[in-house]
């Protein structure tokens, strides 16, 4: 890693996250544990994977990394936390899909937001890239809307708005290590599941369902997402995460038939084409 540049090194770190991420909706769909039980088990199983991994790493300097964090820790505390609750939750008030094509916004957001209060101005690739990407998006969002599953779909927004703040507050800390506040993050998650969860209870396939969803597509990823934003701007880390938004789909039809829509696949045949074009510009220019 030390031989990469930091576009190689965020590029990498970015792509790798999200690939691990993409199977995540389809974990979702096939458990039976009730919407709060899952948001509980996806915070308290990686803050506890995490925590102690990162405990042997730092030891007891992982708790000071964490206090001087300052207000970027508690900014990305909180962001982080509410993104974990309201994907959840948006997830199993609307078809897949939806909740995925609203978190495609992410990157005209982080753009947005970052030319505002970075004065990090997108370059005119980056620009582009966001504009064909969204422009599809609108397009996959223009037919699932009749469906009217209005209130899961403003909960993918939330994420949507949660994971440009985010990324944007890691890039303006960039020297700064984060990954303490999100594994604080993650107990946040735990403990405000709490309130409202009926049963911890794992049964049948849970068992082995939940455990690896919450090590493979949440724990793993959300250390990955945390550090690429220090390496290059916010808007080009969550344009990777538009692959979920076509992969994702794909997985849960290809396992549960939960088919996505005509415009779904040509919007995200577009997405990908894109991405993989706008990845190939950058690195070769590092």
């Amino acid at each position: 890693m030390k031989d990469l540049t930091n576009q190689q090194k965020g590029s990498l770190l970015a792509f790798v996250a999200v690939i691990f991420i993409t199977p995540d909706s389809l974990f979702i769909r096939l458990s039976n544990i009730d919407t709060w039980g899952l948001v509980f088990y996806r915070g308290i199983i990686p803050f506890i994977t995490v925590f102690f991994g990162m405990l042997l790493i730092y030891k007891l300097n992982f708790f000071k990394i964490l206090f001087t964090s300052g207000i970027h820790g508690i900014i990305y505390i909180i962001t982080f936390s509410i993104t974990n609750i309201t994907f959840v939750v948006s997830i199993q008030n609307t078809n897949v899909a939806n909740t995925l094509v609203m978190i495609a916004s992410a990157p005209m957001l982080s753009a947005i937001l970052g030319t505002f209060f970075l004065k990090e101005l997108p370059d005119r690739k980056t620009w582009i890239s966001i504009i064909i990407t969204f422009t599809a998006v609108v397009y996959i969002f223009y037919d699932s809307i009749k469906l009217g599953n209005f209130y899961g779909d403003i909960l993918g927004f939330i994420t949507a708005i949660g994971l440009a703040v985010g990324a944007i507050t890691i890039r303006s800390a960039k020297l700064k290590n984060l990954v303490p506040a999100a594994v604080v993050g993650k107990l946040f998650v735990a403990t405000f599941a709490l309130l409202f969860i009926e049963s911890f209870v794992l049964v049948e396939k849970d068992q082995i369902i939940v455990p690896l969803m919450c090590v493979l597509c949440v724990a793993i990823p959300f250390v990955l997402v945390t550090i690429a934003p220090r390496f290059i701007p916010a808007a080009e880390v969550n344009l990777f995460f538009l692959l979920e938004t076509i992969i994702g789909p794909i997985w849960v039809w290809l396992i549960i038939k939960e088919q996505p829509s005509i415009e779904t696949l040509q919007g995200g045949a577009i997405i990908i084409a894109t991405i993989a074009t706008h990845s190939f510009l950058k690195l070769r220019k590092s």
